[in-house]
């Protein structure tokens, strides 16, 4: 079968989700069974994958379709063990303390704190943490999903101590000739290497990265304000950016002088270090202050099962509040660690099987290093912390195991679908797998200008895989492989993979459908990916430009004009948003931050 119909085939279950989940809007319980049955029989009628391999891909998505359970788990339960308690109250009021403006709130707490625990997890553990951790603090569950899913992206290349490049990049290169070549005509070894790419990375998403904060204060305003403003938004411009060098300077110069392991997890402490005291002073603050409509104004969509305005009194003091969230991240960092013991101890009880149906897949888990252990740990200690009562944490319980069943259905099959189509190598008609045809069939049409469409390419292994991790797996020896191929230099065109595939965690199924979860906003994961496509698209047009930009000049080409086009237009969005003439007091609701 020729390259373009075969990819045409393995393009129909990507398409089915696209139709059905964004485009018709059907909740992902019911578009995501619809999906993984045509991705099955893709595999079946036309790459002839034999059952048996079907089977063993599908049990292996369950598996990890219930370890992604298990972290919602966590997350949700550790929320409402705070929220029942009253220690949710104290944390809403100490960040009104800092500031009551939603925008300034949205940025501390997603693009540093969610940063520093993306560094320290992956995963999509900061979206299932900071979504309930907004709503509880007064933002509509649509509005919290949203910008804790558009920071899955910059810190995500270095998410659970450098996990998608130590472990997705490497083990995606390791054993090839071709890159053991290249490292030692540069000089290094394999392992230096990879560290070389890795501060490659660091620079194309502190350059990319650098907007995201203003991305999601603009999208916030403009999907969630009382009047659909982009002004609200561009007025925190200065701030935005300060914001975002505050993370991003630091990120690339770790990332570059200590290694893959840290730049997530010190750019986010070291910007909160700055940040915070900033906006405590009023740093670049603009004059007014914004907050949501009333809560009664709302669009019953922004709405889930999840509610702020059962919230009990605060009586509990900052750092007893705070320490769960502290302790979390001090544990899931000592447990990342190599170097030390915690992790390893962790590991004891493995879960696995291999040769799973006779195929060549196994499955392998471990439970209690999973982050969601770790949540629930946090969530008993609160009990014991806050002084509760069995019925308050019974309640705390309850309502976490009614939203996690609501959630189950979706992923139970979400995964299992990415499973067989990844897995789809194994056939009896000697076709690539799916994945592999379709990153093909983009090198064949694009030929020298592939720097363009590479971080799509990784775009589209998270989107599909879940993983920024599994992505580089999956495509960094074919980037490597097309880069040689069209006279590219092969280490910035992986690293242009290994961005794209970051930011391909803002629109992947599974993690709008767990981050939906912990806010209670089941059947909604259409409308989101809709709103998470536009950051997406902005992130691998605008690195595609800079890797092109990188690898032939700033001469007249189009990589240049790409990347002038796209500061231009977010340029002329700023001042057209400051432009805006407002017909109405700007929202200022003091007393309601208060209360």
């Amino acid at each position: 079968m020729a390259l373009g119909t075969l990819a045409l085939f393995a393009l129909v279950p990507i398409l089915t989700v696209l139709v059905f989940l964004v485009v018709l809007r059907w909740p992902a319980k019911y578009a995501m069974p619809l999906a993984f049955a045509v991705t099955v029989a893709m595999a079946l009628f036309v790459w002839d994958v034999p059952g048996n391999q079907i089977a063993a891909a599908s049990t292996k998505g369950v598996v990890t379709a219930l370890e992604v359970l298990f972290i919602v788990f966590g997350a949700v339960l550790m929320l409402n063990t705070l929220k029942e308690s009253g220690a949710i109250q104290t944390i809403r009021q100490g960040f009104i303390d800092i500031s009551p403006d939603r925008r300034i709130q949205a940025i501390i707490i997603c693009w540093l704190f969610g940063s520093f625990i993306e560094g320290a997890s992956g995963w999509g553990t900061p979206a299932a943490v900071l979504a309930p951790l907004l709503v509880a603090i007064g933002f509509p569950a649509m509005g919290a999903v949203m910008v804790a899913l558009i920071i899955q992206s910059t810190p995500v290349s270095y998410g659970a101590v450098g996990t998608p490049i130590l472990i997705g990049v490497s083990s995606g290169l390791t054993g090839s000739d071709a890159v053991n070549a290249e490292a030692s005509a540069l000089g290094v070894n394999f392992n230096e290497y990879i560290q070389m790419i890795g501060g490659q990375v660091a620079i194309f998403h502190g350059i990319v990265g650098l907007l995201i904060p203003l991305f999601m204060v603009m999208m916030l305003t403009f999907f969630f304000g009382e009047k659909k403003s982009l002004k609200a938004g561009a007025e925190v411009w200065k701030f935005a950016l300060f914001a975002g060098l505050a993370f991003t300077i630091p990120y690339a110069l770790v990332a570059n002088l200590l290694g893959p392991e840290f730049p997530s997890l010190f750019g986010g402490l070291i910007g909160l270090a700055i940040v915070v005291p900033a906006a405590k002073r009023g740093f670049l603050l603009p004059k007014t202050q914004w907050d949501f409509p009333p809560e009664s104004q709302w669009d019953p969509e922004w709405t889930g099962s999840l509610k702020a305005d059962s919230l009990k009194p605060a009586n509990v003091s900052p750092f007893k509040a705070w320490f769960p969230y502290i302790l979390m991240g001090l544990l899931l960092v000592l447990t990342r660690f190599g170097t030390l013991p915690f992790g390893n101890w962790l590991k004891t009880l493995e879960l696995s099987a291999s040769e799973v149906f006779g195929t060549q897949i196994s499955i392998v888990s471990t439970p209690l290093f999973l982050p969601g252990f770790i949540m629930i740990l946090m969530s008993i200690m609160g009990y014991f912390l806050y002084s509760m009562n069995k019925e308050t944490y019974g309640t705390a319980v309850k309502n976490t195991t009614v939203m996690i069943i609501s959630a189950a259905p979706a992923l139970l099959f979400a995964v299992p679908m990415v499973q067989v189509f990844i897995n789809s190598d194994v056939n009896a008609t000697g076709y690539m797998s799916m994945p592999l045809v379709l990153a093909e069939a983009v090198s064949a049409m694009v030929g020298e200008n592939w720097p363009l469409v590479a971080p799509a390419i990784g775009a589209l292994g998270a989107f599909v895989a879940g993983s920024n991790t599994i992505s580089n797996m999956m495509f960094s020896m074919f980037q490597f492989g097309t880069a040689e191929n069209v006279g590219l230099t092969p280490g910035i065109i992986v690293a242009l993979q290994a961005v794209g595939g970051a930011a391909g965690n803002m629109i992947c199924v599974h993690n709008v459908v767990a981050a939906s979860a912990t806010a209670g906003l089941i059947g909604k994961e259409g409308a989101l990916i809709r709103k998470t496509l536009i950051p997406t698209a902005y992130y691998v047009i605008f690195a595609g430009a800079i890797g092109y930009i990188a690898l032939n000049g700033l001469g007249f080409n189009i990589g240049t004009m790409i990347a002038a086009l796209v500061v231009l237009t977010v340029i002329s969005i700023i001042v057209k948003g400051l432009r805006e003439k407002d017909t109405s007091q700007v929202e200022v609701r003091q007393q309601k931050f208060g209360g």
